[in-house]
């Protein structure tokens, strides 16, 4: 994903990508809703989960924030970074999560989860430091670090704010109308930056690349990858699934090696080593802090 999306900014400004990639991911996320609504009515008895209540619909709007918060953030600092510290500033999320979980929910941080985590991110510092040049992590622009920073943040406080929603809708629902209640926000965004910047809308480019990019950012990086993360909360605690969050550095280095030729830093190996011992510490607890029903289910 910041692969495409750093590479896509040379075509369409940062924000109005984010504003496209979400409207693509919610208009795919809204069809699977409407396609498990159809599965339900075939079915005599099922059971429609789809409904909302009316009292519940602030909270999609505030996921939608968070969500909104989480792109903008993350895609501005994604321009303004460098490859090794968008790759570092990553494991912040976890870390958010855990302190949000403990904070917002009364999730038990234990001695096993706090050094399942604390190995995870010495694994990922290990893979990175092969990788990359660690010392320019402090160099470069410090309002995109910063950037990177609330965009972790963000997707926390997305990952934590969603565990009720997600828990009494499930991941399907709670994915679509957060990623619905967000789009128009990006949209008001994304035409504050195109006037900011003297653009229209005309003047993106419809070509094969932005296609491109705009699907595999809407349709994997949005509405798979959304749906699967909250599918996660519906199973454990909030900080034990964003602890699989450091593992993205692993995979995004072995595509980088496989699809373009990348070489492999010297530390990936073992640092691959200590980021699964030290998820598999954190995964291995019982999720004591969800409820009985999102466990059997």
């Amino acid at each position: 994903m910041y692969v495409v999306s750093k590479w896509s900014f040379a075509f369409v400004p940062p924000v109005t990508m984010g504003f496209l990639r979400v409207t693509v991911g919610a208009v795919a996320l809204w069809l699977s809703v409407r396609a498990s609504d159809w599965r339900a009515r075939r079915d005599a008895g099922g059971n429609r989960r789809n409904r909302i209540d009316p009292g519940d619909w602030p909270a999609f709007v505030v996921l939608g924030c968070w969500v909104t918060a989480t792109i903008v953030t993350q895609f501005l600092g994604t321009e303004l970074t460098n490859a090794s510290q968008g790759s570092l500033l990553t494991v912040l999320t976890p870390v958010f999560a855990v302190v949000l979980g403990a904070s917002v929910l009364g999730e038990h941080v234990t001695r096993a989860k706090a050094s399942g985590i604390a190995l995870a991110a010495v694994g990922t510092v290990i893979v990175l430091a092969g990788q990359y040049d660690l010392t320019s992590v402090a160099a470069g622009n410090a309002a995109g670090v910063a950037l990177l920073v609330l965009a972790s943040l963000a997707w926390a406080g997305y990952t934590v704010w969603g565990v009720s929603v997600v828990r009494t809708y499930g991941a399907l629902t709670a994915a679509t109308y957060s990623t619905i209640a967000a789009t128009p926000m990006l949209a008001a965004l994304a035409a504050v930056e195109l006037a900011v910047l003297g653009r229209g809308i005309g003047s993106i480019p419809l070509s094969a690349d932005v296609v491109f990019a705009v699907a595999y950012l809407g349709l994997a990086s949005t509405a798979a990858a959304w749906y699967v993360w909250y599918k996660g909360l519906e199973f454990v605690p909030a900080g034990t699934v964003a602890v699989f969050y450091f593992v993205q550095p692993v995979v995004g280095i072995s595509l980088g090696s496989i699809l373009l030729g990348e070489q492999i830093g010297s530390g990936f190996a073992l640092g691959s080593l200590v980021i699964a011992l030290g998820v598999w510490v954190v995964s291995r607890e019982r999720g004591d802090d969800t409820d009985t029903d999102s466990a059997e289910r």
